[in-house]
């Protein structure tokens, strides 16, 4: 009798499950979890300005390389810590995701991610209120691995979500703006220099390495438009994801 009674409750409780998986609501969360793919934009933007240094080193002259391989030291560090917000906010999305029914994501892989924390780098625009909304980020994560599949555990993780979620997202646009700045630098330090260069070879003397000189000009140039056109979409993706993260959380039904 007593055995009964047990498959009869885990019964119980899988058909719940699986009513609060099947909500309108609970879709509209698998859905928003399911956008995580667009922050990789952030991640390979955040790379290519770690390798700055290496891109321009070529086109700097000797003073300029000694000033830029010191900045270099800093920037590898600091991306450390700029590409933890893509990982801590994707890691966010998909456990609401997997509370909300969703069972394609791998969470574990995700959390070894977010070890060890970040901190704010002066003139950046990683602040200290970035740094503790990450962290508040991580902890719900954290918590929400803890949690079963239903529709109040989906809730109260959106709840406790709204405001460091929206400081992440602050945190990375605000790195895209730096991005976009140093992108602009390199473009005048190598278009400069291609520009300042190429008069003083000789068109027949030099044929060949001015024609070397040009196709590279050209390249860098569509290089860098093409870069900046990535920016834009990394940025409108970011604002998307703000956007539906509002939506879900204006959603939510009032606190008893």
């Amino acid at each position: 009798m007593k055995l009964s009674r047990l498959f009869f409750i885990l019964g119980l409780l899988a058909i719940l499950s699986g009513c609060a998986s099947s909500t309108p609501r609970m879709a509209d969360v698998r859905a928003f979890a399911a956008e995580a793919p667009k922050l990789g934009a952030y991640h390979e933007l955040t790379e290519r300005y770690r390798n700055t240094y290496q891109r321009e080193q070529p086109y700097l002259s000797p003073e300029a390389d000694a000033r830029e391989r010191q900045l270099d030291l800093r920037r590898q560090q600091a991306c450390d810590d700029f590409v933890k917000l893509q990982y801590g906010l994707q890691a966010y999305m998909q456990t609401l995701g997997t509370l909300a029914g969703d069972k394609q994501y791998d969470l574990e892989d995700q959390v070894k991610n977010l070890g060890g924390g970040i901190k704010a780098w002066p003139g950046s625009g990683l602040e200290e209120r970035h740094v503790n909304a990450y962290a508040g980020l991580t902890r719900l994560v954290a918590r929400g691995l803890t949690r079963q599949l239903q529709e109040n555990a989906v809730n109260d993780l959106l709840r406790d979500g709204q405001q460091p979620v929206q400081e992440v997202l602050d945190a990375m646009r605000t790195l895209l703006r730096l991005y976009d700045k140093s992108s602009d630098n390199e473009q005048h330090t190598v278009i400069g220099m291609l520009d300042s260069e190429m008069p003083f070879l000789d068109a027949r003397r030099d044929r060949l390495l001015l024609a070397l000189a040009k196709a590279r000009q050209q390249d860098k140039q569509a290089e860098f438009r093409l870069i900046g056109l990535r920016y834009t979409l990394a940025r409108q993706h970011l604002e998307e994801i703000a956007q539906q993260h509002r939506a879900l959380v204006a959603q939510l039904p009032a606190q008893p």
